[in-house]
């Protein structure tokens, strides 16, 4: 490392503990040793790791702020002498030392800061972030564990221009890069060029700001130091794992826009600590624009030294030399679409004030269709638009659409068409501006005012599955063809004919139990949406989206290995009655971030299998029916429990587990191994209208097998009861059987 960068870094050091001492001496005599210390982001969520740097790499629980004294004076104790001009070039070791006491004099700061009440900061009406919350952490954690999320880059300072630094912000994005945000050059930060620009932050896009000056960097590496104690197995104090954790597992960097302080150089020298690397834009002093060596974590390019006929692209260029240098590996194909494309965007939410249009969701119609064809039927690359474009849409309207996907391969195969299906969630979600959720003839697409004033149009859907289904199922898929309707007719006409194929699909399943296989199927596509979420399907219940069945999942694992759809063996038998095994414990608890300790694939009472935003049917138990009621994600209309369907998933979607309450899919209604503990489809009282229609030959044949055959006539929708002072008289009108049964809440 450069004498210079040494010299800088330990002065800077020298000053943040300075700055600590100085604001923790304060806070002692004004509030007292015994004062509460806790970090809350902006919405309230907080953590459970203390102050998590101080705690992971030093072992120490702070809970009050007297018990910060000792972490100062260690901090102290860390710091080197400034070297003098004719000194020799300080250690390497003495410059880190000197970056760990900035970290613990940071996050001193910032706790104090929390005390006062001066966290998370507000400026001109705008709330930075702070801290990010156990649950978002843990959410990113995975991402960045499993390769989704390539790596994050902390961005320090101001970008020469409002447009480069909307620039550098949306090629990370594209790119996977979750982004933090903090410091400032002469009171402005990208955030504030990110605000100009109208550019939305939080949680939702990826982008995390954190707080106006550089201390506000701390929460960068608390984030990674959480994600080693959550992830990698660590234990609080085992500071040298901490540490290659993050050197091998989370690849982020330091990205400083404009002259770097003093102290941005203790910071640097902090996070080169964890491994990672620091690069500037600027002339730092006997700095080359070289690679990385084993001596060597910092680097400068000169913006105005990057080739580049104009700013912009030299900020495109200024973010691939990031990433080559930091060795991350980007897997996203390029898609030719106007707006950013890559999983940063994936959970992004449209609100209605920024919505330019929809498909589906209440009251609309829309629905995606995948078909094989053979090889002389598709023309590749093809996208077709029938009917009116998103540009001629009325601000906030709501729209038909029919998404019709014609895939042909040689090695494709009929039984692949559901699991490609699925993916044009996954992969259309991955459009900035773009928010897709459902499946089938349940999807609901929202579209930004920005994407579409960008130039996004519905061909563009077209090619983001051309180039994302040729790119991840290349082995299968030869050739894609896309045709989108919006004409209202016409779309009607196809919905018929896509129904009858998913009800084709359903009937596959006939004859194949639970009890015929020794492995069930895994799905964690909705992990983006709900992070602790996992799917157990087994042969006799379809996924909760209602698109997966158990031979979908097996196709999808037979595609890619390595994808979402991973075998649970049952292993030994729990109780075969309520059907818990611990093979699926196991697997359950790894990939649900700990969560969920155990579910029960055949009871609703006894942990029942967790809901996502994607489930096509949510269960309630109504005590006062002694029976339990379903809602189709279709019906808009009050139900006995009180709750809509919308109601109703944000009590029980986001990954939870809540006895009494299960997302479903519709199919699942019929099944022999419909809650069974609970006595099955005779307890069903209360059932949507329109699910009673749709289903109406499979709920009677089901009926007829348990021995109820008249059960329907019996079972009230929201034409007849939306109470459950309507429902009781209703059910003991008809005789209905649960009002006999054993209690259904025990």
């Amino acid at each position: 490392m450069s004498k210079f960068i040494a010299t800088r870094a330990i002065k800077g050091a020298h000053a943040a503990v300075k700055m600590a001492d100085d604001t923790l001496q304060d806070a002692l005599k004004k509030m007292g040793p015994d004062t509460p210390v806790v970090f809350k982001d902006k919405i309230g969520g907080g953590t459970a790791f203390y102050l998590p740097t101080i705690w992971g790499l030093l072992g120490t629980k702070v809970q009050k702020l007297g018990e910060l004294v000792p972490v100062m004076d260690y901090a102290r104790g860390l710091l080197p002498p400034v070297p003098a001009e004719n000194m020799w070039l300080p250690y390497l070791g003495e410059t880190l030392d000197a970056g760990a006491a900035t970290l613990y004099a940071f996050e001193t700061i910032e706790a104090v800061r929390f005390v006062k009440g001066e966290q998370p900061e507000k400026k001109d009406g705008f709330e930075y972030n702070g801290p990010i919350n156990d649950t978002q952490m843990r959410a990113w954690g995975i991402q960045l564990v499993d390769g989704r999320m390539p790596g994050f880059a902390a961005l320090v300072g101001c970008a020469k221009s409002t447009e480069v630094a909307v620039k550098i912000v949306r090629e990370l994005q594209s790119k996977g890069q979750l982004i933090f945000i903090c410091s400032n050059r002469n009171g402005r930060n990208v955030a504030d060029q990110l605000r100009e620009a109208n550019v939305e932050m939080g949680y939702d896009t990826f982008i995390v700001p954190f707080g106006t000056d550089i201390v506000s960097a701390i929460y960068a590496l608390g984030f990674a130091t959480r994600a080693a104690l959550s992830f990698g197995g660590v234990e609080p104090g085992d500071y040298r794992r901490i540490l290659l954790y993050n050197k091998f597992r989370c690849f982020a960097f330091v990205l400083a826009l404009g002259p770097i302080t003093d102290m941005e150089y203790a910071a640097a020298a902090g996070a080169i600590n964890y491994g990672f690397p620091a690069f500037a834009d600027t002339v730092i002093p006997n700095i080359l624009p070289t690679g990385i060596t084993k001596f060597e974590h910092v680097v400068s390019m000169p913006f105005d030294d990057i080739p580049g006929k104009d700013d912009l692209e030299k900020a495109e260029r200024l973010v691939q030399r990031c990433i080559e240098l930091r060795g991350i590996k980007i897997k996203i194909a390029k898609v030719p679409i106007p707006v950013a494309f890559g999983p940063a965007f994936e959970g992004e939410v449209v609100r209605k004030a920024d919505l330019a249009c929809e498909f589906g969701g209440k009251g609309g119609m829309c629905f995606e269709w995948l078909r094989m064809k053979g090889l002389d039927e598709v023309e590749d690359g093809k996208v077709t638009v029938v009917g009116p474009d998103m540009d001629t849409f009325a601000v906030g309207s709501k729209n038909p659409l029919a998404i019709v996907v014609d895939v042909a391969g040689r090695k494709m195969q009929k039984d692949f068409e559901p699991v490609l299906e699925r993916q044009i969630h996954h992969m259309t979600n991955g459009a900035e501006g773009l928010s897709h959720q459902g499946q089938r003839d349940i999807t609901w697409i929202r579209i930004h005012k920005n994407a579409v004033a960008k130039g996004l149009r519905l061909r563009h859907f077209g090619d983001i599955l051309h180039t994302c289904l040729k790119n991840d199922f290349g082995a299968i898929v030869d050739k894609v063809q896309v045709t989108l309707y919006t004409e209202p007719d016409k779309v009607k006409e196809l919905i018929e004919q896509a129904r009858a194929v998913y009800k084709e699909r359903n009937a596959r399943m006939a004859g194949l139990t639970d009890e015929a296989v020794d492995t069930f199927y895994s799905c964690t596509l909705c992990q983006s949406f709900a992070p602790t979420h996992v799917c157990v399907i087994n042969p006799e219940r379809v996924g909760l989206c209602g698109a997966y069945s158990w031979l979908d999942c097996r196709a999808a694992f037979e595609i890619k290995p390595t994808g979402p759809n991973q075998p649970v063996p049952k292993g030994r038998a729990i109780s075969e009655r309520t059907g818990e095994w611990e093979g699926v414990n196991k697997f359950v608890n790894e990939h649900s971030q700990k969560k969920i300790e155990r579910f029960t694939i055949y009871s609703l009472m006894d942990a029942p299998m967790t809901t996502c935003g994607c489930c096509e049917c949510v269960m309630a138990v109504i005590p006062e029916a002694n029976g339990v009621m379903v809602v189709s994600r279709d019906d808009y209309g009050m139900t006995p429990c009180g709750m809509t369907f919308t109601t109703l998933m944000g009590t029980v979607g986001g990954g939870l587990q809540t006895p009494g309450m299960m997302g479903h899919g519709k199919i699942y209604v019929t099944s022999k191994k419909f809650i069974p503990v609970e006595g099955g489809i005779k307890r069903l009282v209360w059932l949507s209208k329109n699910l009673k229609e749709e289903l109406a030959e499979e709920l009677k044949a089901a009926c007829e097998r348990e021995g109820v055959p008249d059960l329907m006539d019996k079972v009230a929708d929201g034409s007849q009861v939306t109470t459950v002072e309507q429902l009781l008289p209703f059910l003991e009108g008809k005789g209905h059987p649960a009002l006999s049964m054993d209690s259904i809440i025990g």
